[in-house]
């Protein structure tokens, strides 16, 4: 069977793609899919490379997000039949463990998924479209909608744009009303971000982005909620966190998933407590939060953004290409 296998932790060349992977075996209470779709995210980045205080059984396939159909069922499966297109929620809510971690992932032909991971496709959802939600736009959707409460008018800046927590976040907050200022760094990834609804664009590469929301909006004040904007999100980290705080208006939201740039940023207390910010951290997603996005789709109000479907014969260059931000959305693997 093919596959790509992370053997040891390091870069690029550590991701091997190989013909004589054994295809996975359904026990009792599994499935086994023939993948459709898998979905990279940095987090896979992360996998190969090693994460500080996380051992993995080596060797493993990577790969989050899939999405496929049923091909076989394990004893005791009685909810799903052979045909079924599904999702695979990747977190394992009952036994624990994460798909692409500490279980085969979706860069392989079949897959052994837990029944109780499964998600139904509707009609009118391609396995690639699928394959694209759950990392990315499951926190996107926990992050702007559960934790955020995001509403019409506010004004959101999303920082990390183009990638696929930042296409993520840029269509959810204009499905919810919000004016949306999409921080990019290449004149491509800004077309491409008003394209897809973006209203604003700032290229941080060449201008201060807390200085260009004070040129737009006005500098907050301590006193009044003139100036500024309502939420930033923020799963960069690293030198963008304190220019953040700077850019919020008072009473203002900054919300995180992550820290791509640096887990351990400079802090500034001082704009926290005198302008009474708020910061919301947002781990994962809910089951419920995929069948709502899903939903998004299949109605028409929702289209995830795809860079690229590659062949699994290429799945190390589609995650140089996550790795080294050369893309705008998700890159799908189709086995």
């Amino acid at each position: 069977m093919k596959a790509a296998v992370i053997k040891a932790h390091g870069g690029p060349e550590n991701l091997t793609f190989v013909t004589d992977w054994a295809r996975p075996v359904a026990g009792p209470g599994d499935v086994i899919l023939r993948v459709k779709a898998s979905s990279l995210n940095y987090h896979d980045v992360f996998t190969r490379r090693g994460m500080p205080g996380i051992t993995l059984n080596l060797p493993v396939v990577p790969g989050l997000d899939l999405a496929g159909e049923v091909v076989e069922l394990g004893e005791g499966v009685t909810d799903v039949q052979v045909g079924d297109r599904v999702l695979v929620d990747p977190l394992n809510r009952v036994e624990g463990g994460l798909m692409g971690e500490t279980m085969d992932g979706g860069l392989q032909e079949f897959a052994k998924v837990r029944a109780h991971q499964l998600v139904p496709i509707p009609a009118g959802v391609t396995y690639e479209q699928a394959a694209a939600l759950p990392v990315a736009y499951g926190t996107a959707y926990r992050m702007l909608f559960t934790n955020g409460q995001i509403k019409a008018g506010d004004k959101v800046l999303v920082l990390g744009a183009s990638g696929g927590v930042g296409t993520g976040a840029v269509l959810l907050a204009k499905l919810a009303g919000a004016h949306v200022i999409a921080c990019g760094s290449s004149e491509a990834k800004l077309a491409k971000l008003k394209e897809i609804g973006a209203d604003e664009v700032i290229d941080y590469t060449k201008t201060d982005f807390a200085k260009e929301v004070f040129a737009r909006f006005g500098k907050p004040h301590r006193r009044t909620t003139e100036g500024g904007v309502d939420v930033v999100v923020n799963f960069t980290g690293g030198d963008t966190w304190v220019k953040s705080l700077r850019a919020l208006k008072r009473g203002g939201k900054l919300l995180t998933c992550g820290a791509t740039a640096g887990f351990d940023p400079v802090e500034d207390l001082r704009f926290i407590w005198t302008f009474e910010l708020k910061i919301f951290g947002s781990n994962s997603w809910a089951r419920d939060d995929l069948k709502a996005l899903l939903g998004y789709i299949a109605e028409g109000r929702l289209k995830p953004v795809i860079d690229k479907v590659l062949p699994l014969e290429e799945s190390a260059e589609a995650l140089r290409l996550i790795e080294e931000r050369e893309v705008i959305g998700k890159v799908i693997l189709a086995p």
